[in-house]
């Protein structure tokens, strides 16, 4: 077991290919434990190194109505009216704390990728 710090995305990649190889080992055995630390580098690498950005509040909200199969005329009773809509979508209006918890509960999109 020669495990190292990963330092590039060379080592990265390396890291990937070698818990590809151990994915099967069983627990408590040298193989399962070379698995838990190499996941555990490989962790600590891509959230210092590739991290993942909060999506945007718009393109949540189209991604649900996707879907759902709904139309923006669906929207309206929840943001408050169709020229509501029109203005939210296109990002001529921020939401409000009022719209973010409509959106949360009618269509159960997460507030925190509403903000």
């Amino acid at each position: 077991m020669d495990i190292r710090p990963i330092k590039t995305n060379e080592d990265h990649e390396q890291a990937l290919r070698r818990i590809e190889e151990l994915w099967n080992a069983k627990v408590n055995t040298p193989e399962g434990d070379e698995l838990e630390v190499l996941t555990t580098l490989v962790e600590a690498y891509e959230v210092k190194h590739h991290q993942i950005l909060p999506p945007d509040p718009i393109e949540a909200i189209k991604f649900r109505m996707e879907q759902l199969g709904m139309k923006k005329t669906d929207l309206a009773p929840i943001l408050g009216g169709k020229n509501r809509v029109s203005e939210v979508l296109n990002r001529k209006r921020k939401l409000t704390m009022k719209m973010i918890r409509a959106l949360n509960k009618e269509l159960n999109i997460p507030a925190e990728a509403l903000f």
